[in-house]
């Protein structure tokens, strides 16, 4: 895993759209009294349990849109304690998990003061919800955004260039596709952006550890302009 903060750290395995190798990305995100967060988790390898398991206790499993959600069974089985939260429309499309609430606009109370979220409106495909980990002033997106770049494989390269989000932080042509209501998901992006991130962390792609905020505002000019 790579260590962001003292406190948040990030872990990729290989994932394949198209046939176009893209990568997934999860987060973990440590509370002061060493509970963790697993946001959009990956497969659940025996290395890596033991890995997240060495920073703490892993209390909280959170499927962040209606496309990750994949691998949170394997982790409720490995964490049968854990607390699982899912973005709305998971509970009924994935109700063979056991699931504790479904996430909205307000922070559950067990990460409330540490994560602040919002759910993103007018874009019901993902019904995304992103969050910003205060201590670390960091972004926590999915597919809000991407940062492919000369880093990524060449067909990857090839292929987010004509998807049209290729060289820093910013949307594909999904979501330009996608949204169904501007004005909703224009409000949703105003309070995300009132957070005062830095570092982006986005499931596909590269972290960027500075510079993200004007990437998003950038890529985002079509619907705040």
């Amino acid at each position: 895993m790579q260590q962001l903060h003292s406190d948040v750290w990030v872990t990729s395995s290989p994932l394949r759209f198209l046939g176009v190798e893209v990568g997934a990305r999860m987060t973990v995100v440590r509370m002061p009294d060493d509970r963790l967060l697993l946001h959009s988790p990956i497969s659940a390898s025996e290395e890596l349990v033991r890995e997240v398991q060495a920073l703490g206790t892993v209390e909280y499993l959170v499927a962040p849109n209606k496309l990750h959600h994949l691998y949170v069974g394997e982790w409720q089985r490995v964490c049968p304690d854990a607390e699982t939260y899912v973005a709305p429309g998971l509970e009924t499309k994935r109700a063979d998990l056991s699931i504790t609430g479904v996430l909205t606009n307000e922070p559950e109370a067990g990460w409330k003061g540490e994560l602040d979220q919002v759910l993103v409106g007018g874009f019901q495909f993902a019904n995304e919800v992103a969050f910003f980990h205060r201590a670390s002033a960091t972004l926590i997106a999915t597919d809000l955004a991407f940062n492919f770049g000369a880093n990524s494989p060449p067909l990857t390269r090839a292929f987010i260039r004509l998807a049209g989000s290729y060289g820093e932080v910013g949307p594909s042509l999904l979501e330009r596709l996608l949204v169904r209501d501007r004005p909703a998901f224009r409000k949703s992006l105003e309070r995300i952006l009132e957070w005062p991130f830095e570092r982006v962390v986005v499931a596909h792609g590269d972290v960027s550890e500075s510079g993200g905020r004007a990437e998003l505002i950038r890529g985002y000019s079509w619907v705040l302009s």
